[in-house]
């Protein structure tokens, strides 16, 4: 750990400059407090860092939170081993394919189970009473519900170090959170603009508490949050169903954990209530499980949080880029992934080069600097991987 600054302090052994100058501008916002955590995993992002834990008195910047509200990790283990499984795995990939929209603008053609509809009445009531119609910012969210996207979102088989199934996948709050959030950025720039605020950086725009404007943001928000939390839920009770099928019998779940990476929540630190922006970052109190993906042909990891006060119990997310998508593709060629995934089961296909591992950092590294913030409770291999275009 390196304190940068008295309100920045940094796990990240691995820092371009650029990030660590982006960190230090997020930090010496007037409201931060007591200030600002940088992750493992840190790079560079709009406005703030990705991989930054952002504590802060009465304001919120929609930006530092993301455009991906509530996007964040959900597994599910087991009752299989490795022997357990039949060889081919191309026919589990294609049907976990068929079972969930992927790619960016993918969706459900229709509402077709019991459980889905359960959920969406579930969101329904809570945007009720929150005051606003979801479909405002996209008509068929409800349809978005149990999609994918694409970029780094995935879905996986992994082997833990004793041979045990896990199911495994990362994705948020889809289309209609990105609007949502396009939505507040844009009202904390008026915000700004309209109280004669001087920035440092235009992204840096935020909305004051007791507002209107903090307040609908607060409530869209963590509208957004849950929806994408019940997204997860929703995809992986579809990969359990097909992966069930693939092997045979039904599974039983033995444990199964779910935690956001982009989000606001309410926590007391160092003695004040702030609100607590994770950029890219797992809540890891003392005794809490958490999920930290590599990238694609690299390790994950089920952890548990140490509870480190100065990191602001908080984790890394991930690997964290260190080649942009652009960067990568002039970088690497389809032929390095293909190697890179040998014997994982995946669709071959050059539209995943950004994706390759040698565009993130190395994930060792990242959980080595992670040492005081969280204990590895399992290391997992993927063997099926599934990812949008």
């Amino acid at each position: 750990m390196e304190r940068i600054s008295p309100t920045l302090f940094n796990w990240a052994s691995i820092l371009e400059d650029s990030t660590r100058e982006q960190a230090v501008t997020t930090a010496s916002m007037p409201f931060v407090f007591p200030h600002l955590a940088l992750m493992p995993d840190a790079h560079l992002g709009r406005g703030a860092t990705v991989g930054s834990v952002i504590p802060t008195l009465g304001a919120i910047i929609p930006a530092a939170v993301g455009v991906d509200i509530g996007c964040g990790m959900i597994a599910v283990r087991t009752q299989h081993t490795a022997a357990d499984l039949p060889t081919e795995r191309a026919s589990v990939r294609q049907a976990i394919e068929r079972a969930i929209p992927l790619s960016a603008g993918g969706a459900n053609r229709k509402i077709s189970r019991e459980h889905m509809q359960v959920r969406l009445d579930e969101l329904e009531t809570m945007a009720e009473e929150a005051g606003f119609d979801p479909a405002a910012y996209a008509k068929k969210w409800k349809l978005q519900l149990g999609s994918l996207g694409s970029g780094n979102h995935f879905i996986e088989i992994s082997l833990d170090e004793e041979d045990r199934v896990w199911l495994f996948l990362h994705s948020g709050s889809r289309g209609v959170g990105n609007r949502i959030a396009q939505h507040h950025i844009k009202a904390a720039e008026a915000y700004c603009r309209t109280n004669w605020i001087q920035l440092p950086d235009r992204d840096l725009a935020y909305l004051v508490e007791g507002t209107p404007q903090f307040d609908a943001y607060i409530r869209e928000l963590r509208w957004a949050q849950h929806f994408a939390l019940l997204n997860r839920e929703e995809m992986m009770d579809r990969v359990v169903r097909q992966y069930a099928e693939w092997v045979g019998e039904p599974v039983t779940e033995l444990e199964r954990i779910n935690c956001h990476h982009n989000y606001t929540e309410q926590e007391k630190h160092f003695g004040k209530n702030v609100w607590l922006s994770r950029k890219g970052a797992i809540n890891a109190e003392a005794g809490r499980p958490g999920l930290i993906p590599g990238s694609m042909g690299t390790a994950s990891y089920v952890v548990v949080g140490k509870g480190n006060a100065l990191s602001l119990n908080s984790s890394p997310h991930g690997a964290g880029r260190a080649f942009s998508r652009s960067a990568a593709r002039k970088r690497f060629t389809g032929d390095e992934l293909r190697e890179a995934m040998k014997g994982i089961e995946y669709r071959d296909t050059d539209a995943f080069i950004d994706e390759i591992p040698g565009a993130y950092k190395d994930i060792d590294q990242v959980m080595a600097d992670a040492a005081d913030l969280v204990e590895i409770r399992h290391t997992l291999r993927q063997i099926v991987n599934v990812k949008g275009d």
